[in-house]
């Protein structure tokens, strides 16, 4: 069982939460190709080591959080709201 670290509520078991996806994807600009919508809605980045995804609290304060996960080893290494800085919740 993986033991996330919610910002607010403290570390709770995964069952809780709802993954969101890929963190910090920009929305495409209005008016793009359907090509371009496409690749921004069905492709993601899969790397191996730390990568940052979006989770909901969903069974909790219900507030998304973004967290930094090693993809081989599920080590969480950091954890910040949705809209603040990486670098400020260090």
């Amino acid at each position: 069982m993986l033991l996330i670290p919610c910002p607010w509520c403290g570390p709770r078991e995964e069952t809780e939460f709802r993954h969101g996806g890929q963190a910090h994807r920009p929305v495409p600009p209005g008016g793009v190709d359907e090509h371009t919508w496409a690749r921004y809605l069905y492709f993601r980045d899969n790397p191996t080591g730390a990568f940052a995804e979006r989770w909901a609290h969903v069974h909790g304060c219900r507030r998304w959080f973004n967290l930094v996960r090693d993809t081989m080893t599920h080590e969480i290494t950091d954890v910040y709201p949705v809209g603040e800085r990486r670098d400020r919740w260090r």
